[in-house]
């Protein structure tokens, strides 16, 4: 089926495009829809109590996800992109950059929590989840397959390790078990993800133990990279802070209600995510051979966000009474707080399109200037709000947030045109232009 035409509206891009991103996108929607369909069933055993306590170790675990992550990703995949030939290098390379700062975020986040303490959640159950940070160095894999676009493998893994969790899960209410098996069962998620990609890898003549460590490339990746870690960490604070300030003002139960707005208003972060790693490439070349296409290719990501954002920001606004009441009627009193907080998606797919942008243009340290912005903003706002508002006051404050630091770029004139054609997708003034060219 053909869409019809739109002045610069690619349609053969598209479907080369979609094609790229087809496997992915179908892996994280099935492992959305598993992990939404056990996370309804934990929610009801655990009652809002007892997940807010896991909620608690899990968010110091998001805190430090940056530093673990070294925010290397992108950099991999580019740099396996620009020299296959040396892919044994560059996954050795970042795997133990990663191993590394896994380590070292353990005593991190026993500092952060005895400066911090998520009030109801005990030590024990945070260092649990800390040792994530060590197994996540194994998601080189995926960059590995994003660099070759082959996303089927991607999709494979992460379906038969999302349908296992959820198996594990489903026993453990069966059988009764206490808190802290579903402690354990959820820093398993991580370790069957790494098994995944570790057996997958081994296939076609592939070797895990063939990666070697270069301390020059390592140089050069964090060198590139240092801003994204930066960026990374602010992004963690107002993304998940809110969580944690719940727990510590209003306590567990107000925590736990707030996790199931959280989870479903975020579960969908993930599409920009694989559009634009998917597209990053298509961008590099446009901007590398023809500025005026590139100039048109940001644009339309920039439409594209909007067009996926917004209709499920509509969606579920006027839906989420509904959603749970199917969820559970424990939590019904949340919808109106799922409502406000949905809306925070439009600005973080336009966020994400945008630091697309940025990273080609080399502008990477204004991404954790203006997501330090952002975490600023939701801080300040939470401390104001959440005595007086409770979950609507941090729900409140993330959207505020979220809009702040993808319009930031507004106020820093080499790069305040993209705000505009930002504003331009948003309001949607492009498709106005596009459909009145026709």
């Amino acid at each position: 089926m053909r869409i019809p035409s739109i002045p610069g509206f690619d349609q053969q891009a598209l479907e080369k495009y979609f094609k790229n991103t087809g496997m992915t996108f179908i892996g994280k929607v099935g492992s959305l829809l598993i992990k939404m369909l056990v996370g309804i069933a934990v929610a009801r055993y655990l009652s809002k109590d007892k997940l807010g306590i896991i909620t608690g170790g899990i968010t110091y675990i998001y805190l430090f996800s940056a530093l673990a992550t070294l925010g290397l990703d992108q950099f991999v995949v580019k740099e396996l992109h620009q020299f296959p030939r040396h892919r044994d290098r560059i996954l050795g390379t970042a795997f133990w950059m990663k191993v590394m700062a896994g380590l070292a975020v353990i005593p991190l986040i026993w500092l952060c929590y005895q400066v911090y303490p998520a009030k109801g959640t005990p030590y024990n159950y945070v260092f649990i989840f800390s040792i994530i940070g060590i197994v996540q160095a194994f998601n080189v894999i995926d960059s590995y397959f994003q660099s070759e676009v082959q996303s089927r493998y991607i999709m494979q893994v992460q379906v038969t390790g999302n349908l296992l969790s959820a198996a594990i899960k489903l026993v453990l209410i069966y059988l009764k078990m206490p808190l802290i098996a579903f402690v354990y069962a959820y820093a398993l998620d991580f370790v069957l993800i790494a098994i995944g990609y570790y057996f997958t890898y081994q296939r076609k003549g592939r070797n895990i133990f063939k990666w070697g460590y270069n301390g020059q490339l390592a140089g050069k990746l964090l060198q590139n990279s240092w801003p994204l870690i930066i960026s990374g960490v602010m992004v963690s604070l107002y993304m998940k802070i809110d969580q944690l300030m719940i727990q510590n003002i209003a306590g567990t139960k107000e925590a736990g209600a707030y996790a199931t707005v959280a989870s479903l208003s975020e579960a969908w972060n993930f599409i920009p995510t694989v559009i634009v790693t998917t597209l990053f490439p298509a961008i590099l070349n446009a901007r590398r051979d023809d500025l005026e296409r590139y100039k048109k290719r940001i644009q339309n990501l920039y439409d594209l966000m909007v067009y996926l954002s917004l209709p499920a920001a509509l969606i579920i606004t006027f839906a989420s009474p509904l959603i749970y009441k199917l969820y559970t009627p424990e939590y019904a009193y949340a919808a109106p707080v799922l409502s406000v907080h949905i809306w925070s998606g439009v600005f973080v797919f336009l966020g994400a399109a945008n630091s697309q942008y940025l990273i080609a243009e080399g502008y990477t340290k204004l991404t954790f200037i203006r997501t330090g912005f952002g975490a600023i903003v939701n801080i300040i706002l939470n401390l104001i709000l959440i005595p007086k508002m409770g979950m609507m006051g941090a729900a409140i404050a993330t959207l505020v947030a979220y809009a702040g630091s993808a319009f930031f770029v507004l106020f820093i004139p080499k790069v305040n045109r993209q705000g505009v054609m930002m504003f331009k997708s948003l309001f949607l003034i492009s498709l106005f232009q596009k459909i009145t060219k026709r």
